[in-house]
């Protein structure tokens, strides 16, 4: 969550800067990011390292998963640094306009950690130890290659300088990215929640298919989560030079697209139900019947949740990380936990698969308001766009 929240937090304050035409404070507060990213992965090393077992008996581990919880736990905790490095460097290679780059360091590291894990698991029999290690090495290539680019000689719009750090830019960029680690948190208090009150209603086969169903969500929406990324630097830039004609169209265009891949991911998740299901629930009808018909109610969430998704992403891009955070925790905590807490009890089980959906729905209203409220002020509005499409006009007379 730290990791997200200074990639995404630091790359819209450097993105800004960049836009005001200030190149040497954006390349010093890149690095200050980084070097930041570094000081508290190792901090949070050490915390991780001491806490692994007391957090694995909270969380529920046996007497025999111990070992394997605290052995897995303790080597992945190892690589702190290079996860965190990992995912502030794609934030910044958007920034820096290398976003190639991000995509082969992603796809690098994901390469990594197939073939290290079928070699340390299955040619080695390393078992639980080499799953963890594949995986802290993977992340270690994901770092290295951004890593090695800037710190070289590069065509990109920043590199790494000298600098010392400062309080008020770093303080500024996390309130500015918390919305990232609301979404990190919430992420497990809400599964938390969802597995528990399924375990309570169903049964364990409940938490299976709300597994397999999480899974499939995170497949489905990575356009959106995508895409938000990817435009957040460029409205963090224009919203720094104060183009307020281009802002206006870039969150127009950027929320249609939006729209088209709603429709697409929902369109795919009808589609796909019953080969995913089939997929996952081979063997167990049981399994299968409440997957399909949970993975029907709770696919609707695809046609609004990006646009929630954006909204937040946008608010993060023009520095406003008080409502982006909002957004965030709106749909995937406050109302979450008012759905789960009500729903079922007037639903049943499709209450709880209700839950996701209404959150959303309930969440876009909060946004559109969001949205009106500050049009003005940060400029992507039509009537602040033909000012300054008029002023344009009058310079150029």
């Amino acid at each position: 969550g730290v990791g997200f929240m200074l990639g995404s937090g630091g790359s819209a304050l450097v993105a800004k800067i960049l836009g005001e035409q200030k190149k040497e404070q954006a390349d010093r507060y890149f690095t200050m990011m980084i070097w930041v990213s570094v000081i508290v992965g190792i901090f949070l090393t050490v915390i991780g390292l001491v806490i692994m077992k007391p957090v694995s008996l909270l969380l529920g581990a046996t007497e025999g998963m111990m070992p394997y919880c605290v052995l897995y736990g303790s080597i992945t905790m190892g690589f702190t640094v290079s996860f965190m490095l990992q995912y502030a460097f794609q934030s910044f290679l958007i920034a820096a306009e290398k976003p190639n780059l991000g995509l082969l360091a992603t796809v690098a590291a994901g390469v990594a950690n197939m073939v290290l894990d079928a070699l340390f698991i299955a040619v080695f029999k390393w078992g639980v130890a080499g799953a963890a290690l594949a995986t802290g090495l993977s992340q270690c290539v994901g770092a290295v290659i951004p890593l090695i680019y800037f710190l070289r000689p590069n065509t990109s719009l920043l590199k790494l300088v000298k600098t010392k750090l400062e309080l008020k830019p770093i303080l500024k960029a996390c309130a500015n990215g918390s919305s990232e680690m609301v979404v990190q948190i919430s992420a497990g208090i809400s599964t938390f929640l969802f597995n528990l009150y399924m375990l309570q209603y169903i049964g364990k086969t409940g938490v299976a298919a709300v597994t397999i169903v999480m899974y499939s969500q995170f497949l489905l929406i990575s356009m959106l989560l995508g895409f938000s990324a990817g435009i957040s630097p460029l409205i963090s830039f224009n919203y720094g030079q104060q183009n307020h004609m281009k802002l206006n169209k870039i969150v127009k265009y950027s929320y249609i697209m939006v729209g088209i891949f709603a429709v697409v991911s929902f369109a795919a998740a009808q589609a796909l139900a019953i080969p995913i299901t089939t997929f996952f629930a081979h063997g167990s009808p049981d399994l299968y019947q409440i997957t399909i018909y949970g993975f029907r109610i709770f696919s609707f969430s695809f046609l609004i949740c990006g646009f929630n998704i954006l909204t937040s992403g946008l608010f993060t891009a023009l520095s406003n990380g008080l409502i982006s955070a909002l957004v965030s925790s709106f749909r995937t905590l406050i109302f979450f936990v008012i759905g789960m807490v009500t729903l079922p009890l007037l639903f049943g089980v499709t209450g709880i698969w209700l839950v996701v959906p209404i959150a959303e729905v309930a969440t876009l209203i909060a946004s559109i308001v969001f949205l009106y409220v500050f049009k003005n002020k940060y400029g992507y509005s039509k009537q602040k766009s033909q000012l300054f499409q008029e002023q344009q006009l009058q310079e150029a007379e």
